[in-house]
């Protein structure tokens, strides 16, 4: 089930549908530096049409073009995944932030921390989630890093529990380290992460 959300929008990024019509600019953000994928599923250019395809017709998925707003051009993808509700009811109780993947000229900017503030502000306070999950492979050091700061608690290596995107290990699975945010955590976590976004677009952190 797809989630309904609308367009986010902040000061360097607006998170807005994933479409076919994002599909050019896509494959050409593919293509840039390539060397930070190692474990992570992004598309070749003439792969992209067929990703497209493959997220929006994933179960479960509200995937989302991240268009960097000096340009105006979509520079990656990121998603909610795996909603899950209350027992008996349609109200959501939890959420996974994932799927995601930058060009290499978008990395190191605050694209990346502004998409997930957009993110986490509309699964808590519009969505009323009690829990946002993020996993990447254990071996990411990279993304976990990343994850912790932005204000998520590592909770554990599950074992043999996600697909494996990295190169030659097609049709395996991989250790996943996976992180969280809880409904009472995030007053605390926002204002850090406004307080980094605010340092980082000054040039104070990177």
């Amino acid at each position: 089930m797809r989630l309904d959300v609308p367009v986010l929008s902040g000061a360097a990024v607006r998170l807005e549908p994933l479409a076919m019509d994002h599909a050019s600019e896509l494959a050409q953000a593919a293509e840039e530096d390539r060397s930070s994928y190692a474990f992570t599923l992004v598309p070749r250019a003439d792969e992209v049409e067929a990703y497209l395809q493959a997220q929006l017709s994933r179960e479960g998925l509200t995937p989302f073009a991240q268009i960097r707003l000096q340009d105006g051009k979509a520079v990656g993808c990121t998603a909610f995944w795996d909603p899950r509700y209350w027992p008996g009811r349609q109200d959501l109780r939890a959420v996974e932030v994932g799927w995601t993947w930058l060009a290499a000229s978008a990395q190191g900017t605050t694209i990346n921390a502004e998409a997930k503030l957009l993110l986490f502000t509309h699964a808590f306070e519009v969505l009323g989630v009690t829990r946002v999950d993020l996993k990447t492979d254990a071996r990411n050091q990279r993304s976990r890093r990343a994850m912790e700061r932005l204000g998520a608690t590592f909770e554990g290596v599950l074992r043999r529990w996600s697909p494996s995107w990295a190169p030659g290990e097609e049709g395996l699975l991989r250790d996943s380290a996976m992180f969280s945010v809880i409904a009472t955590e995030w007053p605390a976590v926002k204002t850090a992460m406004l307080d980094r976004r605010l340092a980082k677009s000054n040039g104070e952190v990177k």
